[in-house]
């Protein structure tokens, strides 16, 4: 394999999911930049009733300006505003991470019952031998294997709260965007489960899914491994036979 001319360092743009934190990425952006890219963590007003999808992408494209080149990645909720991005920013990369994938026309409030979320995410506390709950338990299911001293600095700190438009607003785009998508899920995701992911990519987006060590929250518990995925994925990108 032979390397083409592309840049070797790239502008990751980090879009966080639910509550919206850029803190999601700190554990993971330093070593981004230690092999040479830029980042820009993105914190998102997810307090807010007046932003939606909409809003979210709005802010990401100016957030963007006119860096170049860009990998986009998606965590969780931002699988639904990430592809508003692509529609008017040139991404060279989408890279969807635990996310969740929309349907023309469809709301994040109806994604879960559309998809079947609840009843693999049972399915998958049974799988583990642990118990059915209907109610999440952050902790639990998101916090279950990140380090200590990083899930009491996310106590310490206190809820994070997400607004409620953001589920009620319909997927704008009538396709997915012309973008290199990929698809990277973490093989102990509580929330999402890997097999529950495989099938709902494979239904809407027609693309493997690549696995990686950790839970919902990989940037927190797995930055390491995550960081040298994301960079293997730019230097992929940009090689040739």
């Amino acid at each position: 394999m032979s390397a083409t001319n592309a840049p070797s360092m790239a502008t990751f743009v980090l879009v966080p999911g639910a509550g919206g934190q850029a803190w999601y990425w700190h554990r993971l952006t330093p070593l981004l930049e230690r092999l040479g890219h830029q980042v820009l963590a993105i914190e998102l007003p997810a307090g807010e009733e007046s932003a939606g999808i909409g809003e979210y992408a709005d802010l990401v494209v100016r957030a963007i300006g006119e860096r170049r080149p860009i990998v986009l990645v998606a965590q969780s909720l931002a699988g639904f505003s990430a592809p508003l991005v692509c529609e008017r920013v040139p991404v060279e990369l989408l890279v969807l991470l635990n996310a969740m994938v929309p349907c023309p026309g469809e709301t994040a409030g109806d994604w879960w019952a559309n998809t079947g979320q609840a009843a693999a995410r049972a399915a998958f506390a049974v799988q583990q031998s642990r118990p059915v709950r209907d109610e999440v338990d952050i902790w639990q299911d998101f916090f279950h294997d990140v380090p200590p001293e990083v899930t009491a600095e996310a106590q310490a700190a206190g809820p994070t709260p997400q607004s409620g438009k953001v589920f009620g607003q319909r997927w704008p785009l009538d396709h997915w965007p012309d973008v290199p998508t990929r698809f990277l899920q973490a093989r102990d995701d509580r929330f999402f489960p890997l097999e529950f992911q495989r099938r709902v990519v494979g239904e809407r987006l027609g693309l493997p899914v690549d696995e990686i060590a950790g839970g919902h929250l990989v940037a927190l518990s797995q930055p390491e491994a995550l960081a040298a995925r994301l960079d293997a994925y730019w230097t992929e990108l940009h090689t040739v036979s």
